[in-house]
C-alpha cells in the first residue's frame, strides 16, 4: 500500500499539492478533487495528502474557512476501483486494518481543524467521497447531486469511516440505516428534504456560493466559530448536564476575545462589528 504524499507545507497559500488542487482567495481555502475523467476517485495517496492538508490546517493563521469541491461536475466517486479496492482484495488483515485506519484519520482531521469546512456537491458524490461531505460542517448540493453510500454494494458493511456515527446524527437514525442497508443514491431534493444538505443551489452557482458562505463565516468571529465546532464534536459524547457545564466555559472563554468586546461597541455606536478573529 503506497500511501507517499506531497508533506504539506505552511502557510497553505503556498502549498503545491499533488492529488488535489488547491487554491487560496483571502482568508478561504478551496480544495477541488481533481481527477474528472474518473469522476474524482481517491487514490491511497489522496487520502495521505487530503489528511495532512487538514492536520496542517490546526496550525494554519491565515485560512479562517476551506470548501471541498469537485472537477468537472462530480463530487467524488470513493475509492478508485482499481487503485484501491483491486489491491485491497489481496491484502492481508494488518494491511487492510492499515488502511481503514488511514481513511478514518482523514475524517477526523476535517473534523478536528478550526475552520469550517464547506462541501460543494454536485454530480456523483459516492462512497468515501460521500463520506468527506459527510464530515464537512455545511453542504451545499443541486437538484443533480447524488449521494449514495456504496459500502454494502461492494459487499462491505456501512460503518466506514463513522458513517454510523455521524450520518444518524445529520438525517436521524432511520433515514441512515435506509442508505448505509441499501447503498441506493440520494437525489438533490430528498437530500436537502432530509437535512444532508444545508440548501440547494444552481449547478452553475453552487461552488461560488460554497465560497461565499465561506468568506461569511471568515470574517466571522473566528475563534467564537472554532470554539463552536469544536463544542458540537465534543458534546456528542456529553450528558446534557456536562454540556451545559463545558458550553459555560467555552463561552467564557469567548467573552475574553477582542471580537466580543469590537461587536459590543460596534452595537453601542450604531455599526456594524469588523471582527479580526482573536
Amino acid at each position: 500500500m503506497t500511501t507517499l504524499a506531497n508533506a504539506t507545507t505552511l502557510p497553505l497559500a503556498a502549498f503545491q499539492p499533488q492529488h488535489f488542487a488547491l487554491s487560496v482567495a483571502g482568508k478561504v481555502a478551496t480544495v477541488t478533487l481533481n481527477r474528472p475523467e474518473k469522476k474524482n476517485p481517491l487514490t491511497f495517496a489522496s487520502y495521505r495528502e487530503l489528511t495532512d492538508f487538514f492536520l496542517a490546517a490546526q496550525k494554519e493563521e491565515d485560512v479562517k474557512a476551506i470548501v471541498v469541491t469537485g472537477a468537472g461536475g462530480n463530487f467524488s466517486s470513493g475509492g478508485d476501483v482499481f487503485e484501491i479496492i483491486g489491491p485491497l482484495v489481496a491484502m492481508e488483515t494488518k494491511d487492510l486494518l492499515k488502511f481503514t485506519r488511514m481513511t478514518g484519520e482523514l475524517v477526523k482531521a476535517i473534523r478536528a481543524c478550526p475552520q469550517p469546512v464547506i462541501a460543494a456537491i454536485d454530480g456523483v458524490c459516492a462512497g468515501a467521497g460521500a463520506i468527506i461531505a459527510m464530515a464537512s460542517d455545511l453542504r451545499l448540493g443541486t437538484a443533480e447531486s447524488k449521494i449514495a453510500f456504496l459500502f454494502n454494494r461492494v459487499g462491505l458493511a456501512g460503518c466506514d469511516m463513522g458513517a454510523c456515527a455521524m450520518l444518524p446524527r445529520i438525517i436521524g437514525q432511520g433515514r441512515a440505516a435506509e442508505l448505509l442497508y441499501t447503498g441506493r443514491t440520494l437525489r438533490g431534493e430528498e437530500a436537502e428534504r432530509w437535512g444532508f444538505l444545508n440548501r440547494l443551489v444552481a449547478k452553475e452557482q453552487v461552488l461560488a456560493e460554497a465560497q461565499a458562505l465561506a468568506a461569511e463565516l471568515a470574517d466571522g468571529p473566528t475563534f467564537a466559530n472554532a470554539m463552536t465546532k469544536r463544542m458540537l464534536e465534543l458534546e456528542w459524547a456529553m450528558s446534557v448536564e456536562s454540556a451545559i457545564e463545558a458550553e459555560a466555559v467555552a463561552q467564557a472563554l469567548c467573552m475574553q476575545t477582542e471580537d466580543f468586546a469590537r461587536a459590543y461597541h460596534a452595537f453601542a455606536n450604531k455599526q456594524k462589528p469588523v471582527f479580526e478573529g482573536n
